[in-house]
């Protein structure tokens, strides 16, 4: 409050969460000093995370709309001329291919996976906590795991699920979520059924020189956390500008992101950042688990545990009763069949190869929004009152 009463100003960093903090976590101060809550979206550097990682990328970009969209990045709406040319379109997958054969190599060279560049390269890299949900993702897996060994002959597309993520020294559950994940991809990689159809790996020691390689050959990104609790992380935007297509909520700056590529270049579930506050009170997950066969089956699978011999019961009691905590308090449960839905979109689309790279170009195209750029010409002008040279 001290803080509140000191500032010149306060913002958040994207929208939802500015609006979080006029409605809500500083409703009283914003009432009474309504002029001094801003909102300045986050922003990246397109020339950070296109050009020096993705030359590929930027060799297209060059030849079709010429090098202005490094210092003005809304020039890549120009890009969106190229929508319906079936070369540009084709040249963008090439690119995106030779992408996935080079962090292939990367992830053989430095820890010894052997990856299907011929799958789907499904990527959640941010730090691990259980408001941004990898646990859900690990859910929704599990349950495709089911479907195959229910029906061998399922028509699925290969699938490579690829997971980075620290935790905080201190934070248990976190770790067991990675536990978890690992125990699921010795589970689904040994298994033959899976051959060349489904993989999941967790890749050691996220950095940024492994994001560097990563985010130009990932193709879905997500972005699935708790409506309400993301602030604005930025791994979304360097996921967007480099043709991934994301699947998510409408949290931190997704919100600007289905803005301006709508429902028909993203893939939106769950519940909105409103109906998550409703939610959680009153929220009685077993009640979920006992009406919905399948996820009953998937939440069983964590209590019996796989092939390594570890039971993951813990996770089991934490979302059905809660320990030290309110039962399932970031809604998996509640957001799970959506989810699932949403990601069975993915795996349509993405067979209709022409409409997959269009929405990619799409994604590429409308980026600019959120350059640095504009970003810190935001602070400038409506925070520090200062020129700027855009």
């Amino acid at each position: 409050n001290l803080c509140i009463a000191g500032s010149m100003a306060v913002n958040g960093v994207s929208a939802l969460h500015s609006e979080i903090l006029r409605k809500d976590l500083f409703k009283d101060a914003c009432q009474m000093m309504p002029d001094k809550f801003k909102n300045v979206t986050n922003g990246i550097d397109h020339r950070r995370w296109v050009p020096q990682i993705n030359p590929g990328l930027d060799g297209l970009l060059r030849d079709l709309i010429g090098e202005g969209y490094l210092t003005h990045p809304q020039e890549l709406k120009k890009l969106e001329a190229y929508a319906g040319d079936k070369a540009v379109l084709q040249r963008l997958e090439d690119i995106k291919h030779q992408n996935k054969l080079a962090f292939a190599a990367f992830a053989r060279k430095h820890q010894g996976v052997v990856l299907n560049t011929d799958a789907i390269f499904d990527v959640q890299v941010k730090r691990l906590h259980e408001y941004k949900r990898q646990l859900l993702n690990a859910l929704q897996i599990i349950y495709l795991y089911q479907r195959l060994q229910d029906d061998p002959s399922l028509d699925l597309p290969p699938q490579t699920f690829l997971f980075g993520a620290k935790a905080a020294p201190g934070y248990a559950v976190a770790k067991r979520i990675i536990h978890l994940i690992n125990s699921l991809a010795d589970q689904i990689n040994s298994d033959p059924l899976c051959k060349d159809r489904l993989q999941v790996v967790f890749l050691e020691n996220y950095r940024v020189s492994l994001a560097e390689v990563l985010m130009p050959a990932s193709e879905v990104s997500q972005q699935i956390s708790t409506a309400g609790k993301e602030a604005s992380g930025t791994g979304n935007m360097k996921f967007m500008m480099n043709g991934a297509l994301t699947i998510g909520t409408l949290d931190g700056a997704n919100v600007e992101m289905h803005e301006v590529l709508g429902d028909e270049n993203m893939f939106l579930f769950g519940l909105t950042a409103e109906e998550a506050s409703h939610m959680s009170r009153g929220y009685d997950p077993y009640l979920l688990y006992t009406r919905d066969p399948v996820l009953r089956r998937v939440l069983d699978q964590l209590k019996a545990g796989f092939r390594d011999g570890v039971s993951y019961e813990d996770l089991y009691q934490r979302l059905l009763f809660g320990v030290d905590c309110p039962a399932d308090q970031y809604l998996l449960l509640a957001d799970f069949a959506s989810y699932c839905a949403a990601s069975q979109r993915v795996t349509d689309t993405y067979r209709d190869r022409a409409r997959w790279n269009r929405m990619s170009l799409h994604n590429i195209a409308r980026s600019g929004i959120f350059s640095a750029d504009r970003s810190v010409a935001d602070y400038a002008d409506t925070i520090w009152h200062v020129p700027y040279k855009k």
